[in-house]
């Protein structure tokens, strides 16, 4: 007599995160505006490429709430940066604790005129913007301690310039809040907290800094449920994926593999089926321009091009989204 063996359900190996649709999702007519840390960047350039109105991080990446905050406050403000803003390092160098160390310069002049067109660009992108996605990345800050302001971006300067300090919930929550009802009323904003480890404060003052960008975030989305939605970035990597296998090469940065699926992920619940649908077209016309034909301008090829031309014209994709620069490539390889 053969035995008998018990039947078992499935066997699960991952705890998939399971995310709710945003009540107000993302259209392609919706200019979307970035800010943050450089996993704001890693959205915008899928974003970008996914050939939605986005813009961001006009100054560079922005690792802490505060600073975030101060440059929405500031572009909205109408402040003008003077060489008197400026500070200069060793080599000569003219930099502002503002900007990314992109920005510095021998001449100063050079420097402010940067910065106020980073706050320009900012400012214009905000007036427009229907969606903000902002990534918190660290709730560490570091103090002038001669003025005792937060600066975005120590420019390696000696660190006895600085104080650390560790953000509070209360902090973060009371300036994100003011700016809610202040200038971002009326806008939809996407937080996340950033799932890229700075490991240079430690791992376990990492753990404990995003464990308070992300209390802080939850607090925020209670006080405005109608304004705030969070995504969780930082939960897909670190408890969806959990394995060393979806970091990059430093240990610190989501993977290649990792990046794809926390933007599937985000477009499954952040954009409008329609929206998607649109995104699917996109992204196969992308992989058909992305190819190099064995026979680069061989009949076979001309005849494959011309048919995406006249997909996308018949389709009225164009007209929803800007193709140009894929159609001028399509268009070139057939010698149009």
């Amino acid at each position: 007599m053969l035995p008998t063996y018990a039947i078992f359900d499935i066997m699960i190996f991952r705890t998939e995160i399971r995310v709710a649709p945003f009540e107000r999702p993302i259209d392609y007519a919706d200019p979307v505006l970035a800010l943050g840390s450089c996993f704001a960047d890693l959205l915008r350039e899928r974003l970008a490429a996914a050939k939605f109105h986005v813009s961001g991080n006009f100054a560079g990446p922005l690792y802490n709430p505060l600073s975030i905050a101060d440059a929405i406050q500031r572009a909205g403000s109408g402040h003008r940066y003077t060489t008197a803003d400026l500070d200069r390092d060793a080599e000569g160098r003219y930099f502002c604790y503002d900007t990314a160390t992109r920005f510095d310069n021998p001449e100063a002049a050079a420097v402010a005129a940067r910065c106020n067109e980073a706050d320009e660009a900012l400012g214009e992108a905000l007036r427009t913007a229907r969606h903000l996605v902002v990534t918190f990345g660290t709730a560490w800050v570091y103090r002038l301690r001669t003025t005792g302001a937060v600066v975005a971006n120590c420019h390696r300067r000696p660190a006895g310039l600085f104080r650390r300090e560790r953000l509070t919930v209360e902090e973060i929550v009371a300036r994100w809040s003011a700016l809610i009802e202040g200038p971002l009323q009326g806008r939809q904003l996407i937080l996340t907290v950033s799932p890229i480890r700075h490991l240079g404060d430690g791992l376990e003052e990492n753990a404990l800094s995003k464990a308070l960008l992300r209390v802080a975030v939850a607090e925020l989305a209670e006080r405005h449920p109608a304004a705030v939605r969070y995504f969780p970035a930082f939960e897909i990597l670190t408890d969806d994926l959990r394995d060393y296998r979806f970091y990059a090469d430093d240990l610190v940065h989501p993977s290649t593999q990792a990046a794809a699926y926390i933007w599937e992920r985000f477009a499954e619940v952040a954009f409008t089926p329609e929206t998607r649908a649109l995104l699917a077209e996109v992204e196969r016309l992308a992989a058909f321009c992305r190819h190099v034909p064995r026979e680069a301008g061989s009949e076979a090829d001309r005849r494959a091009c011309a048919a995406q031309i006249e997909r996308i014209e018949r389709s009225g994709l164009a007209r929803k989204i800007d193709l140009s620069h894929e159609l001028a490539q399509l268009k070139a390889r057939i010698g149009r």
